[in-house]
């Protein structure tokens, strides 16, 4: 499995034609074994936490 270290500093997309985001940093484990991981929003600059559940099934940007 995919560690979350090897994520950051990657950039995924929401969804085939959502915006460009860039994987900041690991935030916290959730109570469900999910992880939450906080990510900045190339287009408005806003950071914000989102699952890795979330992120594995995003497409990758290059």
């Amino acid at each position: 499995m995919l560690q979350t270290e090897q994520l950051i500093g990657t950039w995924r997309r929401f969804g085939s034609a959502g915006p460009v985001y860039e994987i900041l940093r690991s935030v916290r484990q959730l109570p469900d074994g999910d992880r939450l991981m906080r990510i900045q929003v190339v287009e408005t600059g806003e950071e914000l936490d989102y699952k890795l559940h979330d992120i594995l099934k995003d497409p990758r940007e290059n």
